[in-house]
């Protein structure tokens, strides 16, 4: 667990709750993607990106997301998912997100998904501020 929280010093923590398993007895897949949300609102959070959200009406919009699912989850379980960044572009970039088991100790799910910037004043795309570009690249990983 400690390489795990090294490697990725922004994780959020997110107890599995029984409604969240299936009529298979493990987490149903959908659930992943709320958990992806709350990693990547916690990330937000951190690094200060939706400070100013409202008075510059320029987001994060996410445009395509995906998970891979290497080992089930099953209640009780308490999970911690890691955030990483790679691909920065002008206006875009890609969130990964690793998905840790404490009762496995392993890791259990991957994901990833392609965030745009967007200017929601305007309806077009946005570019990447310049003290957004620092943050994501302080946990940016190949």
């Amino acid at each position: 667990m400690e390489q795990f929280i090294a490697k990725y010093p922004i994780h959020t923590h997110i107890p599995v709750a029984w409604g969240e398993m299936d009529a298979l007895q493990h987490v149903n897949n959908a659930n992943y993607f709320r958990y992806f949300e709350t990693a990547r609102l916690d990330f937000f959070t951190q690094i200060n990106f939706l400070k100013d959200l409202h008075q510059s009406g320029i987001g994060p919009v996410v445009s395509e997301t995906n998970a891979r699912f290497k080992r089930p989850v099953i209640y009780p379980d308490n999970l911690v998912v890691g955030v990483s960044v790679s691909e920065i572009q002008q206006d875009r970039f890609t969130m990964h997100y690793h998905v840790y088991s404490k009762s496995q100790q392993a890791v259990t799910t991957q994901g990833w998904a392609k965030i745009v910037m967007f200017n929601f004043k305007t309806g077009q795309k946005a570019d990447i501020s310049p003290e957004l570009l620092d943050a994501l690249k302080t946990h940016e990983q190949a």
